[in-house]
């Protein structure tokens, strides 16, 4: 069970058109500002990645606009992990569980949940904030990911999970977020 002293929200790549080419984007782009909502809500920390954005570009507006403070990291590699400036900073929030979304499924968010579990990290996949560019390769990242020891689970489920009472304060907050 997700716990907020031990939770970190990972971002990967929500990116120019590449961003705007994945299956089920209004989805996938308003589950992933729900997210942002919800974990700035709880004041729980947000990490942000970018693959070379001086050719895939910064990440799409919609999610740049709900993530003020939060810098994301450039990176070359397909897994955040390989990156040091990644690794450094998650490895100094000192948290366990890694709410993992992003695109694509099946290679940087596939690669970056191999890396993390490896690692020892209990990686959360959010089946309903990940995509690619094919419904097909988006299902096989999420069966490789879950296969690999992840948990999967969704949007709603990861803030519920986290709120775990109708009676915390950041309730009401949460309820208007999902709905």
């Amino acid at each position: 069970m997700l716990s907020r002293t031990a939770a970190v929200l990972i971002m990967i790549d929500f990116q120019g058109n590449l961003a705007r080419a994945m299956v089920d984007k209004e989805n996938l782009f308003a589950n992933s500002v729900k997210l942002i909502q919800g974990f700035k809500a709880l004041n729980l920390p947000i990490m942000v990645t970018e693959q070379i954005p001086e050719k895939l570009g910064p990440t799409i507006p919609q999610l740049l606009g709900e993530l003020e403070g939060v810098r994301p990291i450039a990176k070359e590699s397909f897994s955040c992990w390989a990156n040091a400036l990644f690794h450094d900073q998650l490895e100094s929030l000192t948290r366990r569980h890694v709410i993992l979304t992003g695109i694509e499924c099946h290679v940087c968010v596939y690669q970056t949940a191999l890396d993390l579990m490896a690692n020892g990290y209990t990686v959360h996949l959010v089946a309903d904030a990940v995509s690619s560019r094919t419904p097909e390769n988006r299902e096989v990242g999420i069966q490789a990911i879950k296969s690999a020891g992840a948990q999967i689970t969704s949007t709603e489920m990861v803030l519920f999970e986290l709120l775990r009472t109708a009676a915390d304060p950041k309730a009401k907050e949460i309820f208007k977020i999902v709905k």
